[in-house]
């Protein structure tokens, strides 16, 4: 793949993208990734380490994540950990909004 392109399409679990492969579908810089990952609001557990974030592997997850953490802090000017406290509450809306329809419940 050549370094100008970038990524679009759907991204399964079986396949996992590098730091370098995120950036690109993500049209961030390599560094925005590494400081998301290294703050602990991207990435699996334990990635932030200096040292395990050459073998860091990303998936679909975390893709769509990391472009939500992007446009939240573009549209907002916001920090990393304050776009990922957004996501993280949006996320636990929608999985409490499911509940309730599950239940029979109205979500409103």
């Amino acid at each position: 793949m050549l370094a100008n392109q970038t990524l679009t399409g759907v991204l399964i679990d079986e396949v996992a993208l590098d730091l370098d492969e995120l950036a690109r579908a993500c049209r961030v810089e390599p560094d925005w990734v590494v400081r998301h990952v290294q703050a602990g609001v991207l990435g699996a557990p334990g990635s932030e380490a200096p040292h395990a974030l050459a073998s860091v592997r990303f998936r679909s997850v975390d893709l769509a994540r990391a472009r939500r953490l992007f446009e939240l802090e573009r549209a907002f000017d916001a920090n990393e950990e304050l776009a990922a406290l957004v996501i993280d509450l949006a996320d636990e809306v929608r999985r409490l909004r499911a509940r309730l329809r599950t239940l029979g419940l109205p979500d409103t």
